[in-house]
């Protein structure tokens, strides 16, 4: 644990008032949550759920409830890779029901490619995930798709 953090829990116990009367314990701001801009179908009701596991995860959304084809198209994803809603954060493109935990991770090591991609809507996955598929999990891959159309697994969902 860092130490500002130990600082700022103590200060209650130890009858401060406030730790941000120590000028040398508070820092900048955190980051801002990343925010990640969705094009989705207006009457979906997954990409709305997929919106709210992404928000329950940290992110920030910023949604456009007028189809996501033409965004797809542009950002480079392939037809074969759809689904029912796409996303940008952080320059990459994320394509279908990804979980926030890859694109976490595909923000912290910053690899070379258009993005992610979870082909379909499979259930399950985040989004895909509700009381109406009664616990069902149909296991799936996140691609990792290339610039050139090609795709990698990048993690596998069992």
């Amino acid at each position: 644990m860092q130490r500002r953090t130990l600082l700022l829990r103590a200060a209650p116990m130890l009858g401060l008032a406030s730790a941000t009367a120590w000028p040398w314990a508070v820092s900048a701001a955190p980051a801002a949550a990343p925010t990640i801009e969705v094009w989705k179908d207006p009457n979906c009701g997954c990409c709305e759920d997929w919106v709210k596991h992404l928000e329950a995860h940290g992110f920030t959304t910023r949604v456009h409830a007028d189809g996501n084809a033409a965004v797809r198209a542009r950002l480079g994803v392939p037809e074969r890779m759809g689904g029912c809603h796409t996303g940008v954060v952080g320059g990459y493109a994320v394509e279908g029901h990804v979980p926030a935990r890859e694109i976490q991770r595909l923000l912290r090591e910053k690899p070379k490619a258009v993005g992610l991609a979870v082909p379909g809507m499979p259930i399950g996955s985040p989004g895909m995930d509700g009381p109406a598929y009664g616990g069902r999990r149909d296991p799936y891959d996140v691609l990792l798709v290339q610039a050139d159309g090609r795709a990698s697994v990048y993690q596998r969902y069992r």
